[in-house]
């Protein structure tokens, strides 16, 4: 009996010998230099050197010391083998994404940079980056997420269990008086390694600390040793709380000092360093909770978008006229849910609507009608009830506990799901 990676291996052999010999039609040269067998799948090396070049601007931008090209070169190839992956796991779900998602995250990202669409397109290009180029990896961050999210997030609950044993031991949230900037390499371990492999990393990880700890240039390290997926940012991970850091790390963080480096960190994915790059203060947090209510009206075959706003606006002169919203809502709104109870959606927090929804909501006044809004479920016409500015009430401090407890478990089992991916799969690399 054949297995699976010998199979593929055949197969890919056969390819390559054809396109020597000449029985395809496409030449080897047209074709490339193949560098890595990927499954099913090749990585070319025009296609790394494109990649090794857009990395290597980001990191010249950013002002950090560039790795050597070789250190550069395996880094990138390793990432991109992690991400045709899980797009080859994400075609064979049936994950795609459309233009019209494409181009509103693109707008988006515009709006938080207080630019247009049109000047954000212009600085990429002033700044040597194309515009396709762009949407193409946005598109792929896009899939590769949306893939997490099913593999990954569905299987993660939060009990009430956890959320009490968590205010037990680790207090309210709200309490923090200090945010983390973190550093992260991760010496990786197979799941299947052996007692010996496992000795050798763990003794790479321990020399590691000693030179970091004797002031080799952390970033540097990270981008030439770090396993994870982070390693070309140097091992980044950014400013975090106390509630978002992994578990794994969280007794060992929140008593180091700034510019410390800790032991190894065991976990099932390998060897962890963490490095404190920065530390600094929290303010206190208010929420603004809004009472809302809606009418939406969804397109399809018969209902265009067109038809929906002149719908809407419809249903808007009649509210202004004097007709009851909730009776409107009753009778009109393709929500099922809130139509029931007079298009109420009751109180809601920031993050709980989808972003066009929240900006609209976010601008009216109490009792006032929206203009129609679109968002990604159709058009709404949205009116503001009531406002309320809370300091973490207990009901958000719970929500806020889940959303922390589910993050670290999301991050513990990325990292282990993309180790075990990337084990598990058959991937050739030819330099």
């Amino acid at each position: 009996m054949i297995d699976q990676h010998t199979m593929k291996k055949t197969v890919i052999s056969l390819l390559m010998c054809c396109l020597l010999f000449g029985h395809f039609s496409v030449s080897a040269e047209v074709l490339g230099k193949i560098v890595a067998v990927v499954e099913e799948d090749v990585i070319l090396e025009q296609e790394l050197d494109k990649e090794v070049s857009t990395i290597a601007q980001r990191i010249r931008a950013s002002k950090t010391q560039m790795p050597p090209e070789s250190v550069l070169r395996k880094q990138v190839l390793e990432k991109m083998i992690l991400d045709r992956l899980q797009r080859q796991l994400a075609e064979k779900a049936g994950i795609n994404v459309t233009e019209d998602m494409l181009n509103n995250s693109a707008a988006d990202i515009a709006q938080r940079n207080n630019m247009t669409l049109e000047q954000f397109r212009a600085e990429l290009e002033r700044q040597g980056i194309p515009y396709k180029n762009f949407l193409d990896n946005m598109r792929n961050e896009i899939v590769i997420n949306q893939l997490r999210s099913r593999e990954i997030g569905g299987r993660i609950k939060v009990t009430d269990r956890e959320i009490d044993h968590y205010i037990e031991t680790q207090g309210k949230v709200g309490e923090e008086t200090t945010q983390y900037h973190l550093g992260h390499i991760l010496i990786a371990v197979k799941e299947t390694a052996s007692a010996t492999e496992i000795q050798k990393a763990q003794s790479k990880a321990d020399e590691l600390v000693r030179k970091l700890r004797a002031n080799q240039d952390f970033t540097q390290t990270a981008m030439s040793e770090s396993e994870d997926d982070n390693a070309l940012r140097g091992g980044d991970l950014g400013w975090r709380t106390a509630n978002d850091i992994p578990s794994l790390f969280a007794n060992h963080v929140t008593t180091m000092k700034s510019g410390e480096v800790s032991d190894p960190i065991r976990s099932p994915s390998g060897f962890h360093i963490i490095k404190m790059l920065e530390l600094k203060g929290l303010d206190n947090h208010f929420i603004t909770k809004t009472k809302v209510r809606h009418i939406l009206i969804k397109t399809n075959e018969l209902m265009d978008d067109d038809e929906a706003r002149k719908r809407l606006l419809a249903l808007k002169a009649r509210i202004e006229n004097g007709d009851d919203f909730a009776t409107l809502a009753r009778a009109n709104s393709d929500d099922k849910g809130s139509s029931l109870k007079g298009g109420s959606l009751d109180w809601v927090s920031p993050g709980d609507l989808v972003k066009p929804f929240e900006d609209a909501m976010t601008k009216l006044n109490i009792n006032e009608v929206s203009e129609p809004i679109q968002s990604q479920f159709g058009w709404h016409l949205i009116q503001v009830l009531d406002r309320q500015n809370k300091d973490d009430s207990q009901e958000h401090k719970r929500s806020l506990i889940a959303d922390t407890i589910r993050k670290r478990k999301i991050e513990e089992e990325t990292e282990l799901w993309m180790r075990r991916l990337r084990d598990e799969a058959y991937v050739e690399i030819y330099q």
